[in-house]
């Protein structure tokens, strides 16, 4: 849903969040502001609270107003209430793009993700080292990492490209 929707939807009495997030956002009836509840700290300790008013980041802020994908939050979509956030695979891209481990809640195998390789070279027969160099990508390629070891330049299947399950590898 768009932002106007899930605002309609906050001053209901509703939180509403986007799908990669571990937090929410509610709207408070007495301080008549959007409340932004972060995701929990990577040290366990509950995420900060605050008024939208106050945001250090506008431009992070803003883009996420901007965004169509809202959703209502409830106890299975958000980790702050004990469910997990997923997302499409354009996010997997996004998210791989930017350094992040991200992997399908499908896949069957524990442990199993991919990542973006950068700086990838091999050593020929003849001993000399070849940098992957494409005009287009540069030296990048996604690398899967599974119980098996690493496997360099992943391709997704129709399954991975389609799915909603995508979500943020530890």
């Amino acid at each position: 849903m768009n932002f106007k929707d899930a605002f309609k939807a906050m001053k209901k009495g509703r939180m509403a969040k986007r799908p990669s997030w571990g937090g929410y956002w509610y709207w408070d009836v007495e301080k008549k502001t959007i409340m932004m509840q972060c995701r929990t700290k990577d040290d366990g300790e509950k995420g900060d609270l605050l008024d939208i008013r106050e945001t250090q980041a506008v431009e992070y802020t803003m883009s996420n107003i901007l965004s169509d994908d809202w959703m209502i939050v409830d106890e299975t979509n958000c980790p702050v209430l004990g469910g997990e956030a997923t997302f499409g695979f354009g996010d997997a891209i996004k998210y791989m793009k930017r350094g992040l481990k991200v992997k399908r809640k499908g896949w069957n195998g524990k442990d199993q993700y991919i990542q973006l390789a950068i700086c990838v070279s091999y050593t020929a027969a003849d001993g000399t080292i070849v940098n992957c160099n494409h005009n287009d990508i540069g030296n990048k390629a996604i690398a899967f990492i599974g119980t098996s070891g690493v496997q360099m330049g992943w391709l997704a299947s129709q399954a991975d490209m389609l799915a909603e399950d995508w979500m943020f590898a530890e």
